[in-house]
């Protein structure tokens, strides 16, 4: 077996291995016409994922009083770890506090959006994930 070098993103058929020095990272402002600007990197993107069912993953950090506006999600699914910090998320029209270790999810047809109500950074990973319409078993 291989060691994945530094800086170095390995992709085959069955695994993807990705280094934090490979991921983009900058400011995003008014992210989805909220306030301020959260500290966005992207772990893992579209473009790396042919024909997967992940859409992406995102580390976004969000400083006292950042928020990420209401959406509505069309055709995706999407959840939010929340890894440090606090703050609220609308789910609908419902109100949750949030902290670490707490995990939201929103489905086709339903908005979101968080806000750091906290005095600290909240930090959330982000997924995504194309929605399907077959059932479980």
């Amino acid at each position: 077996m291989k060691p994945c070098p530094h800086g170095q993103t390995m992709q085959n058929e069955t695994t993807l291995s990705k280094k934090r020095t490979d991921m983009a990272r900058k400011p995003l402002h008014e992210c989805h016409g909220g306030k301020g600007a959260l500290d966005w990197t992207l772990i893992v993107g579209r473009d790396e994922l042919h024909g997967r069912h992940l859409n992406f993953v995102h580390d976004d950090v969000l400083e006292p009083g950042v928020s990420i506006g209401r959406h509505l999600h069309h055709t995706d699914e999407e959840y939010y770890l929340v890894v440090e910090g606090h703050g609220t998320m609308t789910l609908d029209d419902r109100r949750i506090p949030v902290g670490p270790g707490d995990m939201t999810g929103v489905f086709p047809g339903g908005s979101h959006s968080l806000e750091n109500t906290g005095t600290t950074n909240l930090r959330v990973l982000v997924i995504s994930v194309r929605a399907s319409n077959e059932a479980s078993l």
